[in-house]
């Protein structure tokens, strides 16, 4: 059994742990965050690699609780945004330690605005620094961001719930029953991807997705390059209809996230994409099995918050993936766990994975 697939599975209990902790150990923290979100003049809703892909599913949550965010990555914030005054800032960070991260922070402080730092890791600069930290003590991912993702995700989005004064205690318990039939299904989900021809080493895949599935389109992409070393395109379901289509062939593979709010559009969107003979995949809630190639069927989830879930399929396809065509999962060829430096690619960062583990614990 790979790394990779061995943080999967112990996914859903390292997220029922942040929901408990949060409500419980790191309340106030949570407390004191949305505090600052109600009362101030701008937020910022950000993070960098796959903590961004996390921020965005809280964003859509926030905007569905109208209390839109900015939602701009941390390079692009960090060098082409001016920080108004009574700004708060909500940084997203497995680490704590980018290099974009730690400069955001420094920006911020000069431009007088509030940091909340959401975090895996007490150790990092994000935890010590931070005006508001909330930290959240999952056990480290091997190398690929599994659990650090989708609990930075869970936190955000909790953030949200509390700010808009949302009841918790009727959403945990949504949340918490989500959480754990989805993991009853995890077994299924492996014996559809052991026997499907949607998986193809070297094909070219489109993940596509609307509202807060966004997010997991966009960290599938990310599983696809960093675990199975291979290029992938992510994008709004609605934007695809307005010209890539005409990259449609009969070796596409595409994946569509089923949000209920646009349901009926994107099954004729899956329907239309088969008849131009693409593989599609779809995942989502009471689907029908014959709407596409390969269905993952998705438990109820509380509105808003089927990307919590939804990212667990393409995971397990991504590792599936990654053994199809031969590489290793485990280890990267060229990217470092913590980005250091803001210029090239940072080669000098490359680590075993031994060798990212000790990274993750160090300040």
């Amino acid at each position: 059994m790979t790394q990779f697939l061995r943080d999967i599975l112990r996914q859903p209990a390292e997220l029922r742990r942040t929901l408990q902790h949060l409500r419980e150990d790191a309340m106030s923290s949570l407390e004191a965050a949305s505090c600052a979100v109600r009362l101030a003049r701008h937020v910022f809703l950000t993070g960098i690699g796959a903590s961004w892909n996390a921020a965005l599913g809280a964003g859509a949550l926030f905007s569905a609780g109208e209390r839109p965010v900015y939602l701009i990555d941390a390079s692009e914030l960090l060098v082409t945004v001016r920080i108004p005054p009574g700004s708060v800032i909500v940084i997203l960070s497995r680490s704590g330690h980018s290099v974009e991260v730690v400069k955001l922070m420094i920006k911020a402080r000069e431009a007088g605005a509030v940091v909340v730092g959401i975090t895996n890791f007490s150790e990092g600069s994000l935890a010590r620094e931070s005006d508001i930290p909330v930290v959240l003590p999952v056990s480290p991912d091997h190398g690929i961001s599994v659990n650090t993702y989708s609990t930075l995700a869970l936190a955000a989005g909790l953030l949200c719930a509390l700010a808009a004064d949302v009841d918790h205690a009727g959403l945990d318990i949504a949340l918490a029953q989500g959480i754990t039939d989805a993991e009853r299904a995890f077994s299924l989900w492996q014996a559809q991807l052991a026997h499907t021809d949607w998986l193809l080493p070297g094909a070219s895949y489109y993940f596509l997705a609307r509202g807060s599935s966004l997010a997991s389109a966009h960290e599938a992409r990310l599983l696809w390059e960093e675990g199975a070393k291979s290029p992938a395109t992510s994008m709004g379901a609605g934007s695809f209809r307005h010209g890539p289509q005409e990259i449609v062939t009969g070796a596409l593979r595409v994946a569509i996230w089923i949000d209920a709010a646009t349901k009926a559009q994107d099954i004729a969107l899956a329907r239309d994409l088969s008849k131009l003979g693409a593989h599609v995949m779809l995942a989502g809630h009471d689907l029908s099995e014959d709407d596409a190639e390969l269905v993952f069927q998705l438990p109820s989830m509380p509105a808003g918050w089927q990307f919590l879930i939804d990212i667990f399929p393409a995971q397990f396809a991504a590792e599936r993936l990654a053994a199809l065509a031969g590489v290793d999962c485990d280890s990267f060829r060229l990217a470092s766990y913590i980005v250091r430096d803001d210029a090239g690619l940072g080669l000098s960062g490359v680590m075993s994975p031994a060798a990212n583990l000790r990274e993750q614990a160090a300040p």
